[in-house]
């Protein structure tokens, strides 16, 4: 079970980072440029920042690259054998997928959020915990089938659906009481 847990979260680093360092980085000029749609409500809102997205994505990249940094050096970490991103441009465009999917799963879940008229920051449980994981998923499954289908088995899947939502729980607690997060959730 823990070899089970091990390799999930090391294959998901790269995206469970993104958001996180949005937070910290981010703030400056909203995506949507402080634009509504026609319900008259925004469409990101003030949250979702260029500075984040760009920030974010450069920092889960760079987790991934010192995770094959790591794997050049060793292949795994307490006995278990990590797997890679791939080789050359194909690591690098798996690495950059989970990083930037899991901010446009973010994202695109408060596009909808605010369609349902939640406002910036309100609960939408279960949501909130898994949106930036399908938005990785999506996106890499997209642009690297072969990997993707090849590293997220079933019971890699199932393990990160149960796990990520008790490590969003915690990483967000934390994030609210150092000052980088409004809401603790």
């Amino acid at each position: 079970m823990i070899e089970i847990i091990i390799t999930a979260v090391w294959l998901m680093l790269p995206a469970y980072l993104p958001n996180s360092m949005a937070a910290v980085f981010g703030g400056g000029r909203p995506i949507d440029g402080g634009r509504t749609m026609s319900d008259g409500r925004r469409m990101l809102g003030d949250g979702k920042t260029w500075r984040g997205l760009i920030a974010g994505t450069i920092c889960g990249m760079l987790l991934g690259l010192l995770q094959m940094y790591y794997l050049s050096r060793s292949s795994s970490i307490f006995g278990v054998e990590l797997p890679s991103f791939g080789e050359g441009m194909g690591a690098l465009l798996v690495i950059f997928t989970l990083s930037f999917g899991s901010l446009l799963g973010d994202m695109s879940m408060s596009y909808f959020k605010r369609r349902m008229g939640y406002k910036r920051g309100a609960a939408l449980p279960g949501v909130d915990q898994l949106d930036f994981v399908m938005g990785a998923w999506l996106l890499t499954l997209i642009a690297s089938p072969a990997w993707f289908l090849g590293n997220f088995t079933s019971g890699i899947v199932l393990t990160l659906l149960i796990i990520t939502p008790l490590l969003h729980f915690v990483t967000n607690v934390v994030g609210y009481f150092i000052g980088v997060k409004n809401e603790p959730w």
